[in-house]
């Protein structure tokens, strides 16, 4: 059902000997998206939304010198990153910890006029796979948790050793595309019965028994992992908090600009989008998502999963707008 962004696809080498962590995906392409800008936009508000360890602001920044920036990222540790390497931009780079949930608020509050351009590059980054404590990797053993924010009450850990087969199993199919859900949640519940899931390799061992052994390429735990990290950072409510933010906060003339590495939320996002045109809201920029050529996807396997679809506000929003809703489709049962 879906495409997926692998832990293979995610650290790689780098051209030029830059670490993969600091390589942003698609990222010429986004520049030209943005300069494109009208002349009164370019010296307006960029938002980041998920500025990371600051690569594609960085670019941006450099690329539109009359541009300010206001990047915004969940995660503490790679705030801290971007924070040093948007230094040198001083006061132009403004850097903030939220949710895209907060991002209204903050929005209102700190920047005092409408942006003129929302960039969104989701998914995980290879900084918190390669950092086996976070949790997220199969690859690396660490504590079952997942957060990308650490203030986060509910780890991968809760979720697997306290819901039911039935919810487990929903789960994995409708957030990560596992056709086989019903099996590894089988093999989860009883496996629980004689001692909980407390680390990543255990939980991947289990799945990959449940399923027959690791024969293929991509670890059979891929999609159930994929599947837990979202349900653990409520990635399919905040992806539905920065298309609403977006659309509402948007100056006239606008662009917003969607990174997605799995074809689940790139349905999300051209669905919105395409709703948000019909409505006379917004004009597609990107009839069919941008893709990475060959060069890209050589020098940055992660990148060979990612899809860029953009649009420009054609009407300024207000607070009496109703946001459109495009809730992930659940077409069929596990």
């Amino acid at each position: 059902m879906f495409d997926t962004e692998t832990e293979e696809n995610a650290v790689h080498g780098a051209p030029g000997g830059e670490s993969p962590l600091h390589v942003p995906v698609l990222v010429d392409s986004v520049v030209e998206l943005l300069r494109s800008l009208t002349p009164g936009l370019l010296s307006s508000w960029i938002v980041d939304g998920t500025v990371g360890l600051g690569g594609h602001a960085e670019r941006v920044l450099d690329a539109l010198p009359t541009a300010r920036l206001l990047g915004t990222d969940r995660d503490p540790a790679a705030l801290e990153h971007a924070r040093r390497r948007l230094a040198r931009f001083g006061d132009r780079a403004r850097l903030v910890r939220a949710r895209h949930s907060e991002l209204a608020r903050i929005v209102r509050e700190d920047l005092g006029e409408r942006p003129a351009a929302f960039l969104f590059d989701l998914g995980v980054s290879s900084m918190q796979l390669d950092e086996a404590e976070r949790g997220f990797s199969f690859q690396s053993d660490g504590p079952l948790d997942m957060r990308m924010d650490p203030g986060l009450d509910r780890t991968a850990a809760e979720i697997v050793n306290s819901w039911d087969e039935r919810d487990l199993a929903d789960l994995f199919y409708y957030e990560g595309g596992e056709t086989r859900s019903r099996a590894a949640a089988r093999a989860i519940v009883e496996s629980r019965r004689r001692a909980p899931f407390l680390r990543t390799g255990a939980l991947a061992d289990c799945i990959a028994r449940a399923f027959g052994g690791h024969t293929g390429k991509i670890h059979p735990a891929t999609l159930v992992f994929q599947a837990l990290r979202r349900a653990v950072n409520q990635e399919g409510e905040e992806l539905a908090a920065a298309l609403a933010t977006a659309e509402r906060e948007l100056a006239d003339g606008g662009r917003l600009l969607v990174i997605t590495f799995h074809s689940g939320e790139d349905a999300v996002v051209k669905r919105h989008l395409a709703a948000l045109a019909r409505a006379g809201r917004f004009e597609l920029l990107t009839k069919k998502p941008i893709e990475a050529d060959q060069a890209e996807r050589r020098a940055n396997p992660r990148s060979r999963s990612a899809k860029l679809r953009a649009a420009v506000r054609t009407r300024a929003g207000d607070q009496g707008d109703a946001p459109i809703e495009t809730p992930l489709s659940r077409e069929g049962r596990p």
